[in-house]
C-alpha cells in the first residue's frame, strides 16, 4: 500500500514538473517575441555583449554623468569635466576613473554615428 502511494506522488511529480517546464518553455519563447517586437532583445543582447567584455553599458555611462540620450556633447563634456575635477580634489581615484571610462564610452558612441 505504500509502495503503491509512493508510486503515484512520484508519477505526479514527473508528470507536474514536465507541465512546469513546458509551460516556462512557452512562456520563454513568447516573452522573445514580444520583445523582438519591441527592439528590447537586441538591446539586451548588446548589454550582454557589453557585459561580458567588461565594456562600460551606455546606460551606465549616462548614469554617472547624469545625463540623457539627448543630452548636446557640450553639456556631457561640462558634466564630466566638473565630475572630474571635483574627485580630483577629493581623492576618490575610483570615482574619478568612473567618470573617465564614462566619457570615453560616450565619445565612442558619439564617433560610431557620426560614421
Amino acid at each position: 500500500m505504500v509502495g503503491q502511494i509512493a508510486k503515484v506522488i512520484a508519477n505526479l511529480i514527473v508528470i507536474g514538473s514536465g507541465i512546469l517546464l513546458r509551460a516556462v518553455s512557452q512562456a520563454y519563447k513568447q516573452a522573445l517575441i514580444n520583445a523582438s517586437k519591441t527592439g528590447v532583445a537586441q538591446e539586451t543582447l548588446q548589454d550582454i555583449a557589453e557585459k561580458s567584455t567588461k565594456k562600460m553599458s551606455l546606460h551606465e555611462a549616462r548614469m554617472i554623468l547624469g545625463v540623457s540620450e539627448k543630452t548636446p556633447w557640450e553639456e556631457i563634456l561640462k558634466k564630466y569635466e566638473n565630475l572630474f575635477e571635483r574627485n580630483a580634489k577629493i581623492g576618490s581615484f575610483y570615482i574619478q576613473s568612473k567618470v573617465q571610462r564614462a566619457k570615453e564610452r560616450l565619445e565612442a558612441e558619439k564617433n560610431n554615428k557620426g560614421q
